[in-house]
C-alpha cells in the first residue's frame, strides 16, 4: 500500500534532519572546542540571511566496501549550494568534518562538480569552504578521480569567474591543488593547515621533525611559502573577509567590479603627500600611508600583506571604482624587486586583468636586488613573470613615480614602453639607469681619484648628474612620462585618467595562449 502524504512528508523532514545533523551532536561539539565552526554554520555567516537554496541534499556515497554499506549518511559529509552576497549570487560548497572527517568521495566531487558547471553556466563566482582529511581511502582510486574532475573545473573556470578558496581546518595531500588554483586563498591562524606530506611523512622520509602548525599553518603560508593571501583570526572572520574580497570582484570576466557610491570627494587634495618623502633620499617611508592618503575613505584591502613585503599589492576604490593597486614599499629592503615580489606581482596583475580591473601603480623601486641566492634562484625568469604579466595586461593602467625609477625595474613596473596608459611622476622623482652616486663613481672614477678633494667633485658631479639625467623632466620631454604632478593632486588626477580610460579596448595577438615565463 501506498504511503500517505503525512509519512512521505515526514519521511523527507527526516531525512532533511540528518543531512543537517551532519555527524551528530557530539563531534560538532568537538568542532566547537577546536574554535571552528560547523559547514552550515560558515555558510549561513558566508551569505545573505535567508538565500541560501541547498542542492544534493540526499546524496548519499555509493561505497559498499570495507563496510561502508552500514554508513551512508545523507550528504555524505558534503553541503553544496547557491546563496547572495551583497545581494549577489554566488555558489558555495562546504567540507563538512563531521561525516567521515570531510573526506573527499566519489559522489562528494559529483555535487561540487555539478555546482561548478553551473557557476560557470551562469556566470558567478564559486567558494570553497574546505575541512577535509583528504581523500577517502575506502574508495582508493574514484575518490582521486574525484579530485581530478575538480582541478580540471578550476582550470576550465580560471580567469572566467572568481573562485575563492576558505581553509577553515585541514587541507592535505591532492586536496590542496584546487586551493592552489583559484584566485585567492584565506587561511585562519591556529586552526587551519595546508601540505602536500604531513609531518609524520616528513620524519620517515626525511628525518626532520616538523609540527603542524609549522610546516602548513596559516602563519607559514602567509608569511613564507606564499601560498594563502590571507590570514584571519577565525571561521567568523574569514567569512567576513571573504565578503569584503569578493566586493572589489566582479561576478565573471565579462563584467566590471561593482561600483559603490563613496563619502569622499573625488578631487579632494591631500596637502601631506607634498611632504611624505623624506629630504634623504635614502631614508624609508610608508607607502601603505601613501596608498590610504589617496584611495576612497583609506580603504585598503591589502592581498598577502605578510609575504614579500617589498611589494605592496591590494584592493581600494577611486570614486567608487575598483582597482587592484601595485607598489614599491620602502620600508622593505628599499622597495626593491626580487624573486617574491615578482612572483607576487605577477601574480596579483594577471587576477585584476582577467576580472577588468584598472592597476595602478606607484612606484619607487631602486632596481632588482643583486645577489648570488638571486640569480642561482631564477631572477631573471622570476622578474620576466611581472614583466610579462604587466606587457599582457589590456586593463586600464596608471603608474605615479613618487621617488625613483632605476634601471630594468623602471621598465618593468608598468612603464611607458610596455604600453602603461598614464604616466606620472612626482616633482622630486628620479629615472636613471642607477642612482646618481653609483653613476658618478662608474662614469667618474679617473676623474675622481686623480682629484684633490674628491668628495666635493663628487658631490658636484652628483647634482649635475641629477640635472641631466635624474630628473623627471627628462623623461617627460621624451614623452615617457604624461605629467609632472603636485602630490597633494594625486587623487584628482589618478580619478581623471581613470574615467578618460573606461573605454579602452585593446586586443592581444591571435594566439592560443602567451607562455609567461614559468
Amino acid at each position: 500500500m501506498a504511503k500517505s502524504f503525512e509519512e512521505n512528508r515526514q519521511q523527507m523532514d527526516d531525512l532533511r534532519a540528518e543531512a543537517k545533523g551532519g555527524g551528530g551532536n557530539k563531534k560538532m561539539k568537538k568542532i566547537h572546542e577546536s574554535g571552528r565552526l560547523t559547514a552550515r554554520e560558515r555558510i549561513h555567516l558566508l551569505l545573505d540571511e535567508g538565500s541560501f537554496q541547498e542542492s544534493g541534499v540526499f546524496v548519499r556515497h555509493r561505497n559498499h566496501e570495507l563496510g561502508m554499506d552500514k554508513n551512508r549518511p545523507v550528504g555524505d559529509g558534503m553541503v553544496t549550494g547557491v546563496g547572495r552576497i551583497d545581494g549577489r549570487q554566488v555558489y558555495v560548497f562546504a567540507q563538512d568534518f563531521t561525516v567521515f572527517g570531510g573526506s573527499m568521495s566519489e559522489a562528494n566531487a559529483m555535487k561540487i562538480c555539478r555546482l561548478m558547471d553551473l557557476a560557470l553556466e551562469n556566470g558567478c563566482p564559486v567558494i570553497g569552504l574546505n575541512d577535509s582529511g583528504g581523500a577517502r581511502i575506502q574508495e582508493g582510486v574514484r575518490s582521486l578521480a574525484g579530485y581530478a574532475e575538480i582541478f580540471y573545473r578550476n582550470t576550465m573556470a580560471s580567469g572566467v569567474i572568481p573562485q575563492l578558496s576558505a581553509i577553515l581546518g585541514p587541507c592535505a595531500g591532492g586536496a590542496v591543488y584546487s586551493p592552489a588554483i583559484t584566485d585567492f586563498t584565506l587561511m585562519v591562524d591556529k586552526t587551519s593547515f595546508m601540505f602536500v606530506t604531513g609531518p609524520n611523512v616528513i620524519k620517515m622520509v626525511t628525518n626532520e621533525d616538523v609540527s603542524f602548525e609549522e610546516l602548513g599553518g596559516a602563519n607559514t603560508h602567509n608569511t613564507k611559502s606564499g601560498v594563502a593571501h590571507f590570514m584571519a583570526a577565525s571561521d567568523a572572520d574569514c567569512l567576513l573577509m571573504t565578503r569584503r574580497l569578493l566586493s572589489f570582484l566582479p561576478q565573471n570576466n565579462l563584467e566590471s567590479a561593482p561600483r559603490t557610491v563613496p563619502n569622499d570627494t573625488p578631487d579632494r587634495r591631500e596637502e601631506k603627500l607634498n611632504s611624505i618623502i623624506p629630504d634623504d633620499n635614502k631614508k624609508p617611508y610608508d607607502m601603505v600611508e601613501v596608498i590610504r592618503l589617496v584611495v576612497d575613505e583609506g580603504d585598503f584591502l591589502e592581498v598577502q600583506p605578510r609575504h614579500a613585503q617589498n611589494l605592496i599589492c591590494g584592493f581600494a576604490r577611486l570614486d567608487g571604482q575598483s582597482v587592484g593597486i601595485v607598489a614599491n614599499q620602502p620600508k622593505f629592503q628599499a622597495g626593491v624587486l626580487d624573486i617574491l615580489t615578482s612572483q607576487k606581482g605577477a601574480r596579483f596583475v594577471r587576477t585584476c586583468d582577467c576580472f577588468n580591473i584598472p592597476l595602478v601603480v606607484f612606484e619607487d623601486v631602486p632596481g632588482f636586488l643583486p645577489g648570488t641566492d638571486q640569480e642561482f634562484g631564477g631572477l631573471i625568469k622570476h622578474g620576466a613573470k611581472l614583466l610579462f604579466a604587466f606587457c599582457e595586461a589590456t586593463v586600464p593602467k596608471l603608474t605615479v613615480i613618487t621617488r625613483k625609477a632605476y634601471g630594468g625595474a623602471y621598465d618593468v613596473m608598468n612603464s611607458k614602453h610596455i604600453r602603461a596608459d598614464w604616466n606620472v611622476a612626482w616633482p622630486g622623482a628620479e629615472l636613471a639607469v642607477m642612482g646618481s652616486e653609483g653613476a658618478v663613481n662608474i662614469l667618474f672614477r679617473q676623474d675622481l681619484a686623480n682629484s684633490d678633494d674628491p668628495d666635493k667633485l663628487r658631490a658636484k658631479l652628483i647634482e649635475e648628474y641629477n640635472e641631466t639625467y635624474a630628473n623627471p623632466y627628462i623623461a617627460a620631454g621624451l614623452g615617457y612620462l604624461d605629467d609632472v604632478i603636485e602630490p597633494a593632486d594625486t587623487r584628482r588626477e589618478l580619478i581623471m585618467a581613470l574615467n578618460n580610460l573606461r573605454g579602452k579596448k585593446q586586443q592581444l595577438p591571435g594566439k592560443k595562449h602567451g607562455n609567461i615565463p614559468l
